[in-house]
């Protein structure tokens, strides 16, 4: 995985996301806006808990077999006259890319949405070569206009709004100022105007999947927009990139994902949009097809017993949607193509650098995640699970407690709460403790290491007269015989 856009850790990214006032409203109004239409639209089907375990065993059984329905992916695809090509890293997929373009001698791509290529930074590796990729996703367009990466996994777009949109296009098609209002339609029809004529143009697409059928070797997207279809369609060569997790194996496995993904994406009952395409065929669609399987960690990924039910992972966002964390610092804090609870347990699986130990700390374990999950991945659980092999392998790097603030101060909570008489100390030694620090009653600049909590928020002092006091002395009273208030 060679994502490496965003240079800023989490713990850096995420302060500097929380100040930004507007990229908060314009989240939390689409964020809260998606999950209240998701949850009318899976409330409308009596089996939705059915659905969604059937969606979770059939995963499962893919991905204990996952050879076998790879190789027969393959051995469909090139009967249908494809050809298929084994890429181990993103280095190696966007070799084999590079080369299949530099074939066709084009010196511009059409894409349509892929998650994947976003991931192996297919348009930097493109633009080595002078070959300029152009999103034709509406979403994706704009953060390619930005010059930003995507901060959402369906709204690549979430963090900004119609007026900031506006800019971007006045400055992109040179338009003037009454030539374009902030009028969605607007919008859309001069970002429509534009990729009509890249369309018309393009002799080569390169596209991602939602899923791969190993039974027939079709490939599938669903979009609402309709740019999938002409790019699957038009152009001359269609280059695929697909994470070799999305393969299903038969159509009526596929039947099950085409009834929650959208439901659990866009709240719809069913993608505007939906391609399915099967090798070459003369005269309608493209006359070369490749479609390249994309390891990229994935491998090591499934041979891990917890974290491998993150290869479920159906890319509909839902994860996202209901996150209070991503709600408040976005997607680019995350410094991944994968943002989000689901990005928190991918990215750390799949890229393995030291800063993406943090990752699965962005969460507050809330559960919402899992509750959503139309293919019950227990994210919650592999979080923890990534924790604990962080904290391993910084115990591993630094064997003396002392050398290790965090262990310290876990290993003296720890004793605190052990028994009552300790915890009952320790709460009298802090209320002694906090009395340079307070504040009308809020704790404020905590000296030392705890300063980064008294930085981000406020804390409330430990209160005069601790409960326990108030419950005992209650309880003494009414043996006395006097007023237990």
């Amino acid at each position: 995985m060679s994502d490496a856009r965003i240079p800023l850790p989490f713990h850096e990214a995420a302060p500097a996301a929380l100040e930004d006032g507007q990229l908060r409203r314009n989240l939390a109004h689409v964020t809260h806006a998606i999950r209240a239409k998701r949850a009318d639209a899976t409330a409308e089907l009596p089996d939705w808990e059915a659905l969604r375990q059937a969606g979770k065993a059939i995963k499962d059984h893919t991905l204990r077999n996952l050879g076998t329905y790879l190789r027969r992916l393959e051995t469909r695809v090139e009967a249908a006259g494809g050809h298929v090509h084994w890429a181990r890293d993103a280095d190696e997929a966007n070799r084999i890319v590079r080369r299949l373009v530099a074939a066709e001698g084009v010196r511009e791509v059409v894409k349509v949405k892929s998650m994947t290529t976003d991931e192996i930074d297919l348009n930097g590796a493109l633009a080595e070569d002078g070959v300029v990729a152009i999103e034709t996703d509406l979403a994706e367009l704009i953060v390619q206009l930005a010059e930003e990466p995507p901060s959402h996994i369906l709204v690549p777009a979430i963090h900004k709004n119609r007026a900031e949109i506006r800019r971007l296009f006045l400055d992109a098609f040179d338009l003037t100022p009454d030539q374009l209002s902030d009028d969605p339609a607007a919008l859309a029809g001069a970002a429509r105007r534009f990729l009509r004529e890249r369309f018309l143009e393009a002799r080569v697409a390169i596209s991602g999947a939602n899923f791969a059928v190993a039974e027939t070797g079709t490939t599938c997207i669903v979009e609402s927009e309709g740019n999938g279809r002409m790019c699957t369609t038009l152009p001359e060569t269609l280059i695929t990139v697909l994470g070799i997790e999305k393969v299903v194996p038969t159509w009526r496995d596929l039947e099950v994902f085409l009834q929650t993904l959208p439901r659990s994406s866009t709240a719809e009952r069913m993608n505007p949009y939906t391609s399915f395409w099967t090798g070459v065929h003369g005269g309608d669609g493209p006359r070369h097809f490749h479609l390249v399987l994309l390891d990229g960690g994935r491998s090591a990924t499934l041979a891990d017993d917890v974290g491998r039910a993150t290869l479920r992972c159906i890319r509909c966002s839902a994860c996202l949607n209901v996150c209070p964390i991503y709600e408040r610092v976005g997607g680019h804090a995350y410094g991944s193509t994968y943002p989000g609870p689901i990005g928190a347990i991918l990215t750390p699986q799949l890229r393995g650098e030291p800063r993406d130990g943090e990752l699965p700390y962005a969460s507050t374990l809330c559960g919402a995640c899992y509750d959503v999950c139309p293919v019950a991945i227990d994210i919650p659980s592999i979080l923890v699970d990534l924790r604990r092999r962080t904290v391993d392998a910084r115990r591993a790097a630094h064997p003396l407690p002392a050398a290790d603030a965090v262990d310290a101060a876990l290993r003296g909570a720890a004793a605190a709460f052990a028994t009552p008489r300790r915890y009952e100390a320790a709460q009298r030694l802090a209320r002694l403790g906090q009395a340079p620090w307070v504040r009308k009653g809020v704790l404020r600049n905590l000296p030392g290491p705890l300063a980064g909590w008294s930085d981000a928020r406020d804390l409330r002092a430990i209160p005069r007269r601790a409960f326990r006091d108030w419950w005992r002395d209650r309880e003494a009273a009414r043996e006395r015989g006097g007023d237990p208030a």
